[in-house]
């Protein structure tokens, strides 16, 4: 008498222990969790801040497509320091464009 094994179960996919700790099947939102963390740098901020912002939109969106990839978090990271980090280059660059217009009409 041999007892039949039980039924397959059906064939979800599983992310692996790596994929949350650094979401390498999301690009996106990894490249927007680093230009965002490193978009404090003067200058090169600027830029790396509007990159920051559509890869951590596009990571969000892959995340909702397919929930196993991961990296909400990253993009969310990427986005609201990539924002930040834009809101406060453009204030600089405001307070300069005005200091040097100032200094001119006098």
């Amino acid at each position: 008498m041999s007892a039949t094994p039980p039924p397959p179960l059906p064939s979800t996919q599983t992310g692996d222990s790596t994929g949350g700790v650094i979401p390498y099947k999301n690009p996106h939102a990894l490249t927007a969790y680093y230009c965002g963390l490193f978009s404090i740098i003067p200058f090169l901020g600027f830029i790396l801040a509007c990159i920051a912002l559509p890869c951590g939109i596009s990571g969000l969106k892959a995340r909702k497509k397919n929930p196993v990839i991961r990296g909400a978090i990253h993009a969310w990271i990427g986005i609201i320091g990539g924002s930040i980090s834009l809101l406060v280059h453009l204030f600089i660059a405001v307070g300069i464009v005005l200091a040097i217009t100032s200094q001119h009409s006098r």
